[in-house]
């Protein structure tokens, strides 16, 4: 079975709760062992735990509310199994940029980002 549109699918997923701070939305989207890594800005490398982002997320104003343009968009994907699935993704949080390399698994017939690795673009 052609799995690419389903992880399509995930992926638009999270940038529609990326985009309106839609905590619910990621909830059904990433798994809740689901950690984020990036490099802060005293060059180690920082983690943050599923909850505190949703946190995070809830916090702060949405893209949508404050009439931002969208820019989103799947810069590479890659299917590597019937459960394992590898996204490089390009959105935004203004006035930052990011890219995101994101690895989804399927569980329970459902695709779930299970790691999400960022960064900000100059």
């Amino acid at each position: 079975m052609n799995e690419e549109p389903a992880v399509r699918a995930a992926v638009q997923a999270y940038f529609d709760a990326l985009y309106d701070c839609d905590v619910e939305g990621f909830r059904r989207v990433f798994h809740p062992a689901c950690r984020l890594y990036t490099v802060g800005e005293d060059g180690a490398v920082a983690t943050i735990d599923y909850e505190p982002y949703l946190a995070r997320v809830a916090g702060r104003p949405s893209p949508a509310s404050r009439g931002d343009a969208r820019d989103d968009e799947i810069l590479a994907l890659t299917v590597t199994g019937p459960a394992m699935a590898h996204a490089r993704v390009r959105d935004c949080y203004q006035p930052r940029r990011f890219v995101n390399e994101l690895t989804l698994l399927k569980v329970e017939d459902a695709w779930r980002i299970v790691a999400k690795v960022y960064c900000t673009l100059a």
